[in-house]
């Protein structure tokens, strides 16, 4: 699939044929192997576009999980500049920077099309900066996740009791819900989760679209895939630049950056849903079983959530002024929405 906007695709067109003795070289350290499908794909996406862009000036090397530093160190190793330049989902770092949980995994949050317009245009950018400056970290949302499903399980979930003593992979607020209800979370990196799930390490794990979960094998370990995806709505994933590698770009070269950056967030959001539901029927064909969880549990799930999220305003003031922004985004276009509805 060509990932390349039309005005990047223009500047190929007029760029030399091989690139300028003064070319820009940014490493980026992932936290997912280089060749997962989509996740991947959305950095592949911005490396094209911005190399595009700048017409060759300023070219991207890629780096998987664990080339350059360990997945879950991406984050320090950016901010300490061991790499000046990192792509992760910013949930990983909810630990570190709590607003991180708000765009990487709100519960019950926003579907992705809202969540974009708070990120780009309704001041979201600027208040979740404020969390990185202190950690020598400029943030750019590069791609955008739509909803997931909820998980793969070894065994049903019919009641709230069927979670109790649960070993789930899952991270963010969500997981921090789960535990109200006697789950016990387990952060563990994307390219680990097939073995902890097939070895009975772990009772159950999210991970990504299903698209991206079979490439993972998950269906093979787990026999119940669940949805709603409660714990993730939408989500963003991130490329983070070393500050004082970035304040060393030109203002253009930055500028080029930036535009990249928005390309391949529009292409994952654009890319993203088609090919479900046609992995969906091939999962079932071969045995996995889909299942929603009852509204029992999704209660329970709100009502955890809903006390997660008061702990966490509560706790943290940029957490606290991210949610009150989004929330009132939301409610802003609450009438336009009922004015627009065909219902």
């Amino acid at each position: 699939m060509n990932r390349i906007s039309t005005v990047a695709a223009v500047s190929v067109m007029i760029s030399a044929s091989v690139l300028p003795a003064n070319a820009t070289a940014i490493d980026i350290a992932s936290t997912f192997p280089e060749d997962m499908i989509f996740l991947g794909d959305g950095l592949k996406s911005f490396k094209e576009s911005l190399e595009a862009i700048s017409a060759g000036e300023t070219t991207v090397n890629i780096h998987g999980a664990g080339e350059l530093v360990p997945a879950l160190e991406v984050l320090n190793g950016v901010s300490t500049g061991a790499v000046s330049a990192g792509y992760d989902w910013v949930g990983y770092w909810g630990g570190t920077i709590p607003v991180a949980n708000l765009i990487g995994s709100l519960p019950f949050g926003p579907p992705p099309e809202v969540l974009a317009e708070w990120i780009w245009e309704g001041g979201g950018l600027e208040i979740v900066q404020k969390a990185y400056d202190p950690h020598n970290i400029k943030f750019l949302p590069c791609v955008i996740v739509p909803a997931e499903p909820a998980g793969w399980f070894r065994k049903e979930i019919n009641t709230v009791e069927d979670l109790q003593g649960l070993r789930f992979r899952i991270g963010g607020l969500a997981g921090r819900a789960l535990t109200k209800v006697g789950v016990s979370p387990q952060l563990i990196p994307g390219g680990e989760v097939f073995v902890a799930l097939e070895r009975g390490r772990i009772d159950a794990a999210e991970f990504s679209l299903p698209t991206i979960d079979v490439t993972l094998q998950l269906q093979t370990a787990a026999d119940y895939y669940y949805f709603p995806g409660w714990h993730q709505p939408s989500s963003i994933n991130s490329i983070t630049f070393n500050k004082g590698f970035w304040d060393g770009l030109t203002e253009l070269e930055q500028t080029q950056i930036t535009a990249a950056c928005r390309s391949s967030f529009l292409w994952t959001m654009t890319s993203a849903v088609q090919q479900q539901a046609e992995t969906l029927s091939q999962l079932e064909e071969g045995g996995t079983q889909i299942k929603r969880f009852p509204d029992e549990v999704l209660a329970a799930l709100r009502t955890a959530t809903d006390e997660v999220i008061a702990e966490e305003r509560a706790n943290d003031p940029i957490f606290d002024e991210a949610y009150q922004s989004l929330t009132a985004h939301i409610d802003s276009r609450a009438r336009w929405n009922e004015l627009q509805s065909l219902d």
